[in-house]
């Protein structure tokens, strides 16, 4: 599975570059330009790493930092900034960051930096719960819940709701559901995708949930919380030692 990682900077250049690289070498890049937009990303737990630079606007890249881990968000972080000082290096890493790097910086060093956090932390394999809005998936107990309110899903539509989640914030095209829900079946339809899509968000709306899953038209369904703001994070599993 594809590293997915959260790129946030303010200058759009920045942003198409990192993206460009990190796509070539095998990642699902998110990007976002503000320290708001990069908060309600992260908090979606859903990342294996985040990029974030320290002077966005809106909320700083320390704050957002400090935010997430308040809310128990264990996501590597990487910070980026221009400031090469050593108490900012300093501030940033006893804020919870995993690596700093100063601009302008080496792709390459910052690929090393950001595969090294990857191999510590593990892949989204470990992860056990995904949490977006009040909505919570408990990958080990296979538990769907809002509000404390368990959501009865089968089995196809409980692997559906998953790989939504794990790409919160990031649209997923029907293609894209069917070949991680189905496989490489040839007797399953991009309408049985619809069909499944549909099961899944009138249980939803039973509950009380039916704005975290939506349809983005000619594109594809995308998991977030209402009007963007998730109420909640993901708690991955502690990584092995070694790994």
């Amino acid at each position: 599975m594809q590293p997915r990682v959260l790129v946030a900077d303010d200058e759009p250049g920045v942003r198409r570059a990192l993206e460009r690289g990190l796509v070539a070498e095998g990642m699902d890049i998110v990007t976002a330009g503000t320290g708001p937009q990069a908060l309600r990303l992260a908090q979606t737990g859903s990342f294996d790493a985040v990029l974030l630079d320290i002077m966005l606007p809106g909320l700083s890249g320390y704050r957002v930092l400090q935010q997430l881990r308040a809310a128990g968000i264990v996501t590597p972080v990487i910070l980026v900034s221009a400031k090469d000082g050593e108490v900012d290096q300093a501030d940033g890493l006893d804020l919870g960051a995993d690596g700093y790097v100063v601009k302008p910086f080496s792709f390459l060093v910052l690929l090393a930096q950001l595969r090294a956090v990857l191999r510590r932390a593990g892949t989204r394999a470990e992860e056990t719960v995904i949490t977006v809005s009040d909505l919570r998936l408990d990958t080990a107990t296979r538990r769907v819940s809002w509000q404390d309110r368990d959501v009865a899903l089968s089995p196809r539509e409980y692997e559906v709701l998953t790989v939504l989640l794990r790409r919160a914030g990031s649209v997923v095209t029907k293609g894209e559901l069917l070949q991680e829900v189905w496989g490489d079946s040839e007797t399953v339809t991009r309408n049985v995708v619809e069909v499944y899509v549909g099961y899944l968000r009138r249980k939803l709306q039973a509950v009380g949930a039916q704005d975290v899953v939506r349809t983005v038209r000619g594109h594809g369904y995308l998991a977030d919380g209402p009007d963007g703001a998730p109420a909640g994070g993901s708690r991955r599993t502690p990584t092995a030692p070694g790994r």
